[in-house]
């Protein structure tokens, strides 16, 4: 499946966080490719996208009540936007650190929430940690994902209350 191919801003060899939006949004508007991806009742379904400047990209369908839990994206950048239905993104503001911890307590005012309806998005930084998620009952969602440099690892992390803990460390080839 081809997918809208976008340079780099001129001058840069690597797509940055505001290029990497342009690709979702762009995907996001093919209203073919969209419903091309298989929907599945039961769990979300994806399909690997050609991202600009070496990018990875996914195209991400979301049933009912399915989320990503609390996670970052092991030091990339990247860009989301929903294609159709909405979803809801939870993330937090503060920095953390990457490395030399399990546990840790969330200041007051960390938190922030976003709903992002069909087209649209936003751009993170490579310390984004943020969770993401279908609340509707009935609806599926589908969204556009776009992350550079290609994700080394993403960490997962639960969350009670204000204590953050670090769960699982997954590997590229786990997502294949």
């Amino acid at each position: 499946m081809s997918s809208p191919v976008l340079s780099p801003s001129p001058g840069v060899g690597a797509p940055s966080a505001a290029d990497l939006l342009r690709f979702a949004r762009g995907v996001a508007a093919d209203a073919s490719l969209v419903s091309s991806l298989p929907l599945d009742p039961e769990g979300r379904t994806w399909i690997r996208l050609e991202g600009p400047g070496g990018s990875q990209a996914w195209l991400i369908g979301w049933p009912p009540g399915t989320g990503t839990g609390w996670h970052d994206h092991g030091g990339s950048h990247g860009a989301f936007v929903t294609a159709a239905g909405r979803l809801t993104e939870q993330s937090l503001t503060a920095q953390l650190p990457t490395e030399g911890w399990t546990l840790l307590e969330l200041a007051e005012g960390v938190d922030r929430e976003r709903q992002l309806a069909a087209q649209d998005g936003r751009a993170f930084g490579p310390h984004h940690v943020h969770q993401v998620f279908n609340s509707s009952e009935e609806e599926h969602a589908v969204s556009v994902h776009a992350y550079y440099p290609p994700l080394p690892l993403m960490r997962r992390y639960g969350r009670t209350g204000r204590v953050l803990r670090l769960e699982e460390v997954e590997w590229p080839e786990e997502w294949t």
